[in-house]
């Protein structure tokens, strides 16, 4: 189904993986001691319906990245593991503005910083999903929900949402250190160490330090155009206040610098390259700091969970083309440039009343009020012209679900959410002359679900789920005059879903799929009038309708095998006339949303003779393989960005606490587009990935 290329380093791989385990047990260690088979299959508990359950309970699709999975990645940031997620499609053209659309559904174009249609929750704390570029850094798991998700996740959740749990504090003392080297001077030093701090006291602190050479380059002198560095760190403090009670408190701050967001002319060079003056990028940087409270009490029969959270954001970007691209464009070779700065301060609280885990009847019930705060104001150094722009959200919920048990094998599953927000937006705009602007927009809707599940056997459950999603309406971060303010409508989203898990007993293999349609009122365009150069919101209608397919089967016990596929069909089903780069036709596919994309990974592990006096030493390694087909690069359907294979691997000698590994990525050395945007007749851009990278790394536990 994939056109994996004859590729003599991919074969060679696979072939090495395909080697037969040295024991068909591996119960023993060579000291005698027990240890667990590598590839026995656990089932995996998730905090999706923000209460514990067991993922084969969840009714509705769901992929879990567990810690050993980021780990075999490299732990990347999260953009990358989410590319290759099933159903997942991200459009982006640099590190701050990633549209992530789930099973085709997605904002058509991002009109603000927050037009998405997922949600980033992190410990219990909404982020903007631009925020994905974050480093996965000490991670326990990412939870991907696929489908509305406002009953529980609220606004900007109508195409899914994206769970990360990071690793608490132990009550005994563990930790690692690992650094790796590789080409592009791509490097990463990270550390974590966790422990007991008094008798009831624990915590962890992780770091990590990374950084390499952009793979874009200024054609002038020949050098990156930028050298991205990412610094971030978390520290957490787990008070077990007394037997039923606990209190969770967490700092974290993430900064990157110096990347940055460019468009490069098509067709694209080897390297790819852009015109214009070095250091353009060097004050580019954005900076996230989370700061939260939770606290835990369990009562008889239920578990009272409250999240105080508060968000920073900071953000510097210059975007903007190169010469060449502005001499075809409009006969002069200049640099075309904007700065984009924004801050942001969101605080927030949610108290909520849940099921006790492992009760016969899930449910959960709560509140959640925020205050959001945002500048977004850019400057034009063509032209001069500045727009200033502030906006204040304030938005209040009440919501609940339940899981409630018919029969012995028939549970029904209801859930609903009620969401007050105000908006306020006031902005000056400079083109020759000052103009003020102020508005507000009021919203109260209702999203949920409801659904049945059925145990067929034990191991096998048969669900459907329908449910509703809202995306509340917005003020544009692109208005540069006051006929550019009036707010977008709201978005609406209606999904049915009808999908199986199973996941046997002996836990030898587990598989889950489903068929799924959504079809969404009113998403979001930009729209654009040259005679005025006055920027709009303009909606449409689409429809995405699929299937998915994923599982994971433990071949031997040293040998294991995951994959996934996925077929979306996805199109506008309205006419959109007025939008910037021209009209929009209904019959048009939904930008970014591949028909076809799939997964295949194998992992292997073993313990090897004793050489070179090394202790224990085990051989574990993981080839990956993911496929995306051909998608249409923007709502016109200009033209179709190419599909792309992509292969990675990771080969790792453990002995004793040390680890030693080399890793590949993209071994295809596939020059693939993030995104791609017809300027004009015959003129098109597009934003690259970077080609191969080889490197090593090592790393000890303690």
């Amino acid at each position: 189904m994939f056109p994996l290329r004859r590729h003599p380093t991919v074969v060679a791989l696979l072939m090495g993986l395909a080697l037969p385990p040295l024991s068909s047990h591996a119960d023993t260690r060579k000291d005698g001691a027990e240890s667990v088979a590598p590839h026995e299959l656990e089932s995996v508990t998730v905090t999706a319906r923000r209460g514990e359950e067991q993922a084969k309970e969840v009714p509705f699709g769901l992929s879990v990245i567990d810690a050993e999975t980021l780990e075999s990645k490299g732990n990347a940031d999260l953009e990358t593991v989410l590319r290759d997620t099933a159903g997942v499609n991200i459009s982006s053209s640099g590190p701050y503005d990633a549209n992530v659309l789930i099973r085709g559904v997605g904002s058509l174009n991002q009109i603000s910083q927050e037009d998405g249609s997922v949600v980033l929750n992190v410990d219990g704390v909404a982020l903007s999903a631009r925020q994905i570029s974050l480093a996965t850094l000490d991670m326990e798991r990412v939870e991907v929900l696929k489908g509305p998700q406002g009953t529980l996740f609220g606004r900007n959740s109508e195409a899914g949402a994206i769970n990360v749990v990071s690793r608490r504090p132990t009550d005994y003392r563990e930790g690692y250190l690992r650094g790796e080297y590789g080409q592009d001077n791509q490097y990463r030093l990270e550390g974590a160490l966790s422990g007991p701090l008094g008798e009831r006291l624990s915590g962890r602190l992780a770091v990590r330090q990374s950084g390499e050479d952009h793979w874009v380059e200024n054609v002038n002198d020949g050098d990156p155009i930028s050298q991205p560095r990412s610094l971030a760190f978390r520290g957490s403090l787990l008070w077990d206040v007394g037997e039923r009670t606990s209190m969770l408190f967490i700092a974290e701050r993430q900064r990157i610098r110096h990347d940055a967001s460019v468009q490069v002319l098509y067709p694209f060079g080897d390297p790819p390259g852009i015109d214009m003056t070095s250091g353009r990028f060097d004050d580019n940087q954005n900076t996230v700091e989370r700061y939260s409270a939770e606290v835990q009490h369990d009562f008889a029969g239920s578990r009272l969970t409250s999240t105080t959270a508060l968000v920073r954001t900071d953000m510097s970007l210059v975007t903007g083309y190169g010469r060449r691209i502005s001499e075809i464009l409009y006969g002069a070779p200049m640099e075309f440039m904007k700065e984009d700065d924004s801050d942001q301060r969101v605080v927030s609280q949610d108290l909520n009343l849940s099921s006790l885990p492992g009760a016969r009847v899930f449910w959960v019930a709560g509140l959640y009020a925020s205050d959001s705060r945002r500048n977004f104001d850019s400057f034009f150094e063509t032209t001069g012209n500045r727009q200033n722009r502030d906006y204040d959200t304030r938005s209040s919920a009440l919501y609940g679900e339940a899981t409630y048990p018919l029969t012995d094998r028939l549970d029904w599953t209801f859930g609903l959410r009620h969401t007050w927000d105000r908006k306020t937006y006031e902005a000056d705009y400079f083109s020759g002359s000052w103009q003020h602007d102020k508005r507000d927009l009021d919203d109260d809707y209702t999203t949920g679900r409801t659904g049945l599940s059925f145990a067929v056997i034990p191991d096998l459950n048969l669900y459907a789920m329908l449910a509703r999603g809202y995306k509340s309406g917005l003020f544009s971060d692109y208005a540069t005059q006051v006929e550019d303010s009036k707010p977008t409508d709201a978005a609406k989203v209606n999904s049915l879903e009808i999908g199986f898990k199973l996941e046997p007993a002996h836990q030898r293999y587990a598989i889950n799929g489903a068929v799924f349609i959504s079809r969404v009122k009113d998403d979001h365009l930009l729209g654009y009038d040259a005679a005025t150069q006055a920027t709009s919101a303009i909606n449409a209608d689409t429809r995405s309708q699929g299937a998915e397919l994923e599982g994971t089967l433990a071949l031997t016990p040293a040998l294991a095998l995951s994959a996934s596929v996925t077929y979306i069909d996805a199109e506008i089903t309205s006419d959109a006339p007025g939008v910037q780069g021209g009209d929009v036709a209904s019959g048009n596919r939904v930008p970014q949303a591949a028909r076809w994309s799939g997964d295949l990974a194998l992992t292997y592990q073993r313990e090897l003779p004793e050489f070179l006096g090394l202790p224990y030493p085990m051989l574990k390694a993981r080839a990956g393989y993911h496929h995306v087909g051909t998608r249409p690069a923007d709502p016109q359907n200009h033209f179709d960005l190419d599909h792309y294979d992509l292969v990675d691997t990771r080969v790792t000698l453990l002995t004793g606490n040390a680890e030693f590994y080399v890793y590949g990525d993209n071994l295809l050395n596939e020059r693939y587009e993030l995104s791609g945007y017809q300027l004009a007749p015959g003129v098109r851009t597009g934003a690259m990935h970077r080609g191969r990278i080889i490197g090593v790394g090592a790393g000890y536990y303690f």
